[in-house]
């Protein structure tokens, strides 16, 4: 496969999970200057490694909540809580992963957690 098939494969994927809208939004964020970034995600991120076979969409989706919420990464947060829904992860399952946040990564790291995950779950129900 070449790299413009891996690219379109991932973003088939990204608009698959988070909705043509949302990924729009992102990938026109920076306009031109962010056009090679957004091919880095797409081709590899997307297309090569979240396509890999060994872990379930939801379980890599649960390990993206996890890494972002323990390195503060808020807005990639909310977009992977999404994505986590999407892919079929349960409140519970979501919960219990910022659980275990909490506990290997801080309180301040889980507080802020809570509640984008809180807000993004309250969104969702509408």
């Amino acid at each position: 496969m070449d790299v413009q098939e891996q690219n379109e494969r991932g973003l088939k994927l990204r608009v698959d999970i988070f909705g043509r809208e949302a990924v729009d939004k992102r990938m026109n964020a920076f306009g031109d200057f962010g056009k090679p970034l957004q091919h880095i995600i797409n081709a590899y991120a997307y297309g090569d490694v979240w396509q890999r076979p060994a872990l379930p969409p939801a379980v890599k989706s649960l390990v993206m909540v996890a890494m972002m919420g323990a390195a503060g990464h808020n807005n990639e947060l909310r977009v992977h809580l999404k994505g986590a829904l999407k892919n079929g992860c349960s409140t519970e399952q979501i919960q219990d992963v910022l659980l275990l946040l909490t506990m290997y990564c801080g309180i301040p790291a889980a507080n802020e957690a809570h509640r984008i995950a809180a807000d993004v779950l309250n969104e969702e129900k509408r």
